[in-house]
């Protein structure tokens, strides 16, 4: 297991570089700069170039590369061009709550795929088989924006039932994370139900019914837990996405999110922001695979020997 966890670290050495090269120089060719809308619309050249020089922009890219990762290294990503205050203490409570609407998202996803999943592989072709993978189509179909504004309108607005935007309680949380986690929800019912029924075709089941065992016990003990291998890396994968798509569904409910940031700051072209965001966003989805990784292992101690 230790050889495995070295192995999957040394091969996150170059996706963190790449990622680092890719991160700085998509924010660097962006159209637009930084120091002219900082100088203002009247400013002279004489200005906007002092304002380049005390950003350090008149510096080549190389160098700004190597400044900048000199600077991650130690924890300090530079100030916002925007607002003059450290980068981290501008992203810091964003991340967090980024990852705490993609964890809710994830859960209902899990909820509700899990359990649908389940019942259409057990109940195969009936009606309530039919019905779930229709509406996993329309999860995976329907835009994020459109199903956000719909479950505005209905729990919001219409029943009254839940806050519209904003986040000040728990209860701020039940539509942004059920809007992300929908179409996760419909992914992951659909890789259940077909693990499931790949798995219910297999040999020991048929024994394990045919020695008197209980449904539930042959379902959950010996079918559930073999079809949760495959299972594994779509969540890892899908609450990797949550995080990285989550700019939707926050500019939707006006969730203070880290995509929001990515958005306003890209707006201002406030490149220290923008690189910082983009870059905790890429990290965390490598460690998130890492920890996929590790665990799709430990189910299948097949793996390790790779």
């Amino acid at each position: 297991m230790l050889t495995f966890l070295v192995r999957r670290l040394l091969f996150l050495i170059p996706v963190i570089v790449g990622v680092s090269v890719g991160v700085f120089l998509m924010v660097h060719l962006m159209p637009g700069d930084p120091a002219r809308i900082m100088a203002g619309i009247d400013a002279s050249q004489e200005d906007i170039e002092r304002v380049r020089v005390s950003l350090g922009l008149q510096d080549p890219l190389p160098v700004q590369y190597i400044r900048f990762v000199g600077r991650a290294i130690t924890g300090d990503f530079g100030e916002s061009f925007r607002t003059r205050k450290p980068v981290m203490t501008e992203v810091g409570s964003r991340y967090f709550n980024t990852l705490l609407l993609g964890i809710a998202s994830i859960g209902v996803a899990i909820l509700f795929g899990g359990i649908t999943g389940i019942i259409s592989a057990v109940r195969k072709y009936s009606v309530f088989d039919n019905l779930c993978m229709m509406a996993s189509l329309v999860g995976v179909s329907m835009p994020t924006f459109y199903l956000g504004l719909m479950l505005m309108l209905l729990f919001s607005v219409h029943l009254g039932w839940l806050p519209l935007v904003g986040k000040e309680s728990w209860r701020h949380l039940i539509l942004p994370s059920l809007t992300l986690g929908a179409p996760s929800a419909a992914v992951i019912s659909r890789m259940v139900r077909s693990s499931l029924l790949e798995i219910l075709d297999q040999d020991y089941i048929r024994t394990a019914r045919a020695k008197g065992l209980q449904e539930w016990v042959v379902i959950g003990k010996h079918a559930l837990r073999n079809a949760t291998v495959a299972v594994v890396t779509v969540v890892g994968l899908q609450l990797g996405y949550l995080l990285g798509g989550a700019v939707v569904t926050e500019t939707v409910f006006a969730w203070p999110g880290i995509g929001r940031l990515v958005v306003q700051s890209i707006l201002a072209r406030d490149f220290p922001v923008v690189q910082t965001c983009v870059l905790i966003l890429a990290l965390t989805f490598v460690l998130i695979n890492l920890v996929t990784d590790l665990l799709y292992s430990f189910l299948d101690p097949r793996i390790r020997v790779q």
